[in-house]
């Protein structure tokens, strides 16, 4: 394909993801402070009669909270939760952000089949290596960068075939099992996710997975990454892969208002530990102009404004993330599905 030929078939992609219904879903408050199972559930219940796509958890062994969350390290296990919500709703998508790669494959790919013939086939599962490598410690396996990007890897593959209904045999450093065969499968095949912002997140997604989910990222960084998807995607000659973001997100009267719930600090000097991030002209991040898309923080109109630049970049998901709004969940639920929503 030639450069030409290559530039017009981004535009058109891009034009195509402009017109179609740009989904949008919600990170549940099922760690932190102010978790909640009755929160998580009742929320769901709201999010699917606005209209909303999909509702995400997170996925931990031994929570540690970031600095911008505070330091109530309570987490209700998330797999378990998303079969709660699943059990009572009928339209939304359960997804992980991520699911880390510290469990047995096998039990793994049972738990979300298990969530698949709950939710009759609403699961995408989002995995990446995990930030903390103390999780890993904690659960016998290798914690150093490079194994667990070897664990995600056969997680993925064998998940894929034990979900098929293939007799799976396998031995590596960190398994050995014979002949084991899943059932029940799947509802319907399960799209694995990746996570990760950075250049080498971007070549695992390409590699193996069905769609990418960066988490926080900013927009100038989302763009660029977007780009070397598509190269990478033209390289490996597989179509692109579904993109996704999830921005921290405040909703209030003003911008001054709505962030007075955000460690803006915090968030700067969190954006400037990414090396691999897009940075402004100064060469550093150092107000919050710089780190756009990493926080939406505003009135509804300011969030649609910028849930449309993601869109625009390439964008086909954007989950709100609320966690620094928890104490006001079903206020945020409402402002996104009343104002919000209607907008997009």
């Amino acid at each position: 394909m030639g450069h030409k030929t290559y530039e017009l078939a981004i535009e058109s992609r891009k034009a195509a993801v402009m017109k179609a219904k740009l989904k949008v879903g919600l990170l549940l408050p099922h760690f932190g402070e102010h978790a909640s199972v009755e929160k998580c559930i009742e929320g769901a219940l709201k999010a699917e009669a606005y209209g909303f796509d999909s509702v995400w958890v997170r996925d931990h062994l031994v929570f540690t909270p970031h600095d911008i969350e505070g330091n109530d390290n309570t987490h209700i296990e998330g797999l378990v939760l998303l079969s709660a919500v699943a059990a009572v709703t009928k339209k939304l998508t359960m997804g992980t952000a991520m699911a880390i790669c510290h469990r047995h494959p096998i039990h793994l790919a049972q738990s979300f089949a298990a969530l698949s013939r709950i939710s009759n086939g609403r699961v995408i599962m989002g995995m990446s290596l995990g930030g903390f490598p103390h999780e890993f410690t904690a659960a016998g396996l290798p914690s150093a960068l490079s194994e667990r990007a070897h664990l995600a890897r056969a997680n993925a593959a064998l998940c894929r075939r034990l979900w098929s209904g293939e007799k799976v045999s396998y031995q590596d450093d960190y398994y050995d099992f014979t002949n084991i065969e899943l059932k029940p499968t799947p509802a319907s095949p399960i799209p694995i996710w990746g996570g990760g912002s950075t250049p080498a997140a971007c070549r695992r997604v390409v590699d193996y997975c069905d769609g990418w989910l960066p988490a926080r990222i900013t927009l100038e960084t989302f763009k660029k990454r977007m780009v070397y998807l598509r190269e990478l995607s033209l390289s490996a000659g597989r179509p692109m892969v579904t993109a996704a973001v999830m921005p921290l997100t405040s909703i209030a009267r003003d911008k001054k208002t709505a962030l007075r719930h955000v460690d803006v600090k915090g968030l700067i000097d969190e954006a400037n530990k990414n090396a691999t991030w897009v940075k402004p002209a100064t060469g550093s991040f150092s107000t919050v102009d710089d780190i756009e898309g990493l926080i939406f923080a505003g009135t509804p109109a300011d969030i649609v404004r910028e849930t449309r630049a993601y869109q625009a970049a390439g964008a086909e998901l954007l989950v709100f993330d609320l966690r620094l709004r928890y104490g006001d969940w079903y206020q945020q639920i409402e402002l996104l599905g009343e104002q919000v929503l209607p907008a997009l």
